[in-house]
């Protein structure tokens, strides 16, 4: 399996969901080409992501991510990294421990969800300036009371895990789900910096996962190239100070 290459399929200007992948991929040394940021004259650029959902082998995709390995094409965001973390020893081999990183990860997928919302309240079919009336009265209980819910539930399961020594969700050692953590936790804080310096402080597990995700050799080199798309107001997690606040 250590000679697998993969391809990656998202979006190539954004982070996005894409990024939960990546960072798994980073961390776990895989070899991989993230196509549609390759040029369309070596098989790459959007059109070969289109294509692969169209004319793609077995179950057709619904939306990007999704990857492909030899003959497989594998989507949805949960469902590709539980397939890629047992090959990049980022998971346990034990079933127990792969159902508790799923519904961890689930957890994640349910509030990314709520982040994007927030910015976009009535749908991605509009522009963020034909709904900002409505996100301006979503943010503030996405400030004050989903974030708080959401970090209290993933700071208990760091606190509960005896064996993570304060700096993992799962297990002893590095898992998936924290660099999807890691990956939550600087998404929240490129959105609203004001408001997480503040909620930040009431979180500081999560805090240290965050630093030891950061540190961990293969994971900052990747943060410091420029394969880490920045983020941008096109991505899941955006920037717009109006919302920054919980008042």
């Amino acid at each position: 399996m250590s000679d697998d290459v993969y391809e990656l399929y998202y979006w190539p200007g954004i982070q996005g969901r894409g990024e939960f992948v990546r960072l798994t991929l980073e961390e776990g040394g895989a070899s991989y080409v993230d196509v549609a940021r390759q040029p369309e004259s070596e098989g790459g650029g959007v059109k070969a992501l289109m294509r692969l959902m169209r004319e793609g082998q077995g179950l057709e995709p619904f939306a990007p991510p999704f990857i492909r390995v030899g003959d497989r094409v594998i989507a949805q965001t949960a469902n590709v990294l539980a397939f890629l973390a047992p090959r990049l020893s980022l998971i346990g081999g034990d079933a127990a421990s792969r159902l508790a990183a799923n519904q961890i990860q689930l957890t994640i997928a349910d509030f990314i969800l709520e982040a994007h919302d927030v910015h976009h309240p009535i749908g991605s079919h509009l522009y963020y300036d034909d709904q900002k009336h409505e996100a301006k009265r979503r943010a503030p209980h996405f400030l004050r009371e989903r974030i708080p819910k959401y970090l209290g539930h993933f700071e208990r399961l760091v606190a509960r895990n005896d064996a993570g020594k304060g700096v993992h969700l799962l297990g002893a050692g590095l898992t998936y789900v924290d660099l999807s953590m890691f990956q939550v936790l600087s998404g929240l804080d490129y959105a609203f910096p004001k408001a997480m310096a503040g909620i930040a402080l009431q979180f500081p597990l999560l805090g240290a996962l965050r630093d030891h995700v950061a540190g961990r050799p293969r994971t900052a080199a990747y943060l410091g190239s420029s394969r880490r798309i920045p983020f941008n107001e096109k991505g899941l997690f955006r920037h717009y100070p109006e919302l920054d606040s919980p008042d």
